[in-house]
């Protein structure tokens, strides 16, 4: 008991910053409000350098958890990032983002779980993927 109750007092480094740098894959695009508002539901928290933390980010080791997740998530693909990157690995970025929408393989089920105003309908799947190969197919 002690243990967990110390535990609490070793703080994590939040994601949070203040403003939306001009490389924002929302600002380099013009992405439609439809799909940028789902983009950011259901992606930025994990991909961008912006995270809304719930309230059990407070606990440990919950804050452990979620701090590890978030840095997982912006190194494999950092929206906040997306115009420092060369157009060949923009393509295959959006290659693999559509895979991943596709196979339901993002966002992940355990973030659904909580945030469930993150998981696409089949009509925001589609249309997502749909901006998505448009974009790809431009690059």
């Amino acid at each position: 008991m002690v243990g967990l109750v110390g535990i609490q007092f070793i703080p994590t480094q939040p994601n949070q910053s203040d403003s939306v740098p001009e490389t924002d894959f929302m600002l380099v695009y013009n992405v439609p409000k439809t799909i940028q508002k789902k983009l950011q539901v259901s992606c930025y928290d994990c991909h961008s350098n912006n995270t809304q933390y719930p309230w059990y980010n407070k606990v440990q080791p919950v804050a452990w958890l979620l701090e590890d997740h978030v840095k997982e998530g912006k190194a494999e693909l950092n929206f906040n990032e997306w115009d420092s990157l060369s157009s060949r690995r923009k393509a295959s970025k959006i290659k693999s983002i559509i895979s991943q929408i596709e196979n339901d393989e993002m966002p992940l089920a355990s973030y659904t779980l909580i945030h469930r105003d993150a998981v696409f309908t089949d009509t925001e799947k589609q249309d997502i993927i749909n901006f998505l190969t448009e974009l790809k197919n431009k690059l």
